[in-house]
């Protein structure tokens, strides 16, 4: 009963965003979205995408959970990665191909739009800050202008490749994006413990975020920001036979991650969150290392990341963010991260914050306990050291401890003010450790959970056309 009124106080939620949004849209048009909170338009339609999209629905509902818990485990990756990307896909064509994929990211906005302002490279980069803020000569458009040129690079790299063009750009983007799904089940694993991981996979699969990761170069920063936590989670656990490698690894997308986006710098949350877990900072010294090798090749290279982070917070309320009021995106962007989650994982989360807040008074009676001059007290204190100390290793609690961060996370980015709407793409590398949430769900109730997470993918993909 409890979850299901956290999943209708995220309805209320969310209808009142769009009641007081319209109604503030209508009449002073300073949210600058048509159907707020969604960076979308109210257009219900179907497309190619719609029966392989419902057959996919079907078939995660039915079977997942059986798949996820009998196939061996290194299959189970690659086939959460398989059918994450098959479900994007799916959603993605609902638009149809032209409006779904092939021009998703050509617009005005987007990176592809200045692919052919680098054809050198190191000329680009040691000027990149000078067409920042909007009143510059050859201002970068909105996307280009907001993040790092990371972003545009990686871009501009396909091209290079012979894949240029937004078919192959969206089709990179929907690939490495559905990625994220493996490398949270590797994370989950190592951190957790397998039977969880295999719990959290189907909901992994038919989470709405897919809406959103097919298609915006945010599904692809969400894949980076997923696999660098995954190798750090193996490397401070030890779960891999080059623990080194793997924090190198994990270190260098860190320092990619930090040249996709600006606020990305916010997953060293996570980072710390898995180090506390692991209880281990061996690691720390080759995720460092990794970082600083990037941070240093873009530094030399003629890119200065402060110089750009605070241009961009000037081209930012240069831009809609000037206008866009607080007041009402500070709850309003919560409506659309509800969304985005969906109901499971905010039933899941509702049992997070139960457990977390259940730990956190026994804590304070414990302490409370151990005060001197009470010997009885203090022998019930050893029971509790004891049991807290059951719990500290129990692997529910270390999931329990890894939502928790992330929603600390979605939190900090909420209050920053640096996100007025199209949260719904810009959080998606923080929501989606939401996500594994769904795990600590009964198993009984487990189909009706994937039905209602695909139900609101589906829902929200035919009834709205969203920007992405």
């Amino acid at each position: 009963m409890s979850d299901l009124l956290a999943v209708l106080a995220a309805v209320a939620l969310v209808s009142a965003a769009v009641v007081v949004g319209s109604a503030i849209e209508r009449e002073h048009g300073t949210l600058r979205v048509h159907w707020p909170p969604f960076y979308a338009e109210l257009e219900p339609h179907v497309g190619p995408g719609t029966p392989f999209a419902l057959l996919i629905a079907a078939a995660v509902v039915v079977y997942g959970r059986t798949v996820a818990t009998r196939l061996p485990w290194r299959w189970l990756p690659p086939a959460a990665w398989g059918a994450s990307m098959a479900w994007i896909w799916s959603l993605a064509l609902v638009d149809g191909w032209h409006r779904g994929v092939e021009n998703q990211l050509t617009s005005a906005y987007e990176y592809l739009q200045e692919i052919d302002r680098f054809d050198d490279v190191g000329a680009a980069l040691r000027t990149f800050t000078d067409h920042i803020l909007l009143h510059s000569s050859d201002n970068w458009v909105p996307h280009v202008a907001g993040h790092p040129p990371g972003a545009v690079l990686t871009f501009v790299g396909l091209d290079r490749l012979g894949l240029g063009g937004g078919p192959w750009a969206s089709a990179f983007v929907i690939t490495a994006g559905a990625s994220a799904a493996a490398a949270l089940l590797v994370a989950l694993r190592a951190l957790t413990d397998e039977e969880h991981a295999r719990g959290a996979a189907p909901f992994l699969v038919a989470a709405p975020t897919a809406v959103w990761v097919g298609v915006s170069a945010d599904g692809y920063f969400t894949a980076v920001a997923a696999w660098a936590l995954a190798l750090l989670a193996l490397a401070a656990t030890r779960a891999v036979r080059a623990p080194r490698a793997a924090a190198l690894g994990s270190g260098l997308l860190f320092g990619l991650l930090c040249y996709l986006s600006y606020g990305l710098a916010l997953c060293a949350l996570l980072g710390l969150t898995v180090l506390a877990l692991a209880r281990t900072l061996r690691p720390v010294p080759h995720v460092l290392a990794g970082a600083a090798a990037v941070a240093a090749a873009f530094t030399l290279a003629g890119f200065n990341w402060w110089e750009g982070y605070h241009l961009l917070t000037e081209r930012y309320y240069q831009g809609a963010a000037g206008i866009r009021p607080y007041s009402y995106w500070v709850w309003g962007n919560l409506a659309c991260a509800a969304t985005v989650a969906g109901p499971a994982t905010l039933a899941g989360v509702r049992r997070a914050l139960a457990r977390g807040t259940t730990a956190a008074r026994e804590a304070t009676g414990h302490l409370r306990a151990r005060r001197p001059g009470r010997p009885g007290d203090q022998n019930r204190s050893d029971v509790r050291e004891r049991a807290d100390a059951r719990q500290g290793s129990d692997s529910r609690s270390r999931l329990v401890a890894l939502v928790l961060a992330a929603a600390l996370t979605v939190a900090v980015a909420d209050l920053s003010g640096m996100s007025k709407a199209e949260t719904e793409r810009i959080w998606l590398p923080f929501l989606t450790w939401l996500l594994p949430a769904a795990a600590l769900l009964p198993r009984a109730g487990a189909r009706w959970w994937l039905a209602a997470q695909a139900a609101v993918a589906l829902l929200v993909n035919h009834v709205l056309m969203t920007g992405w």
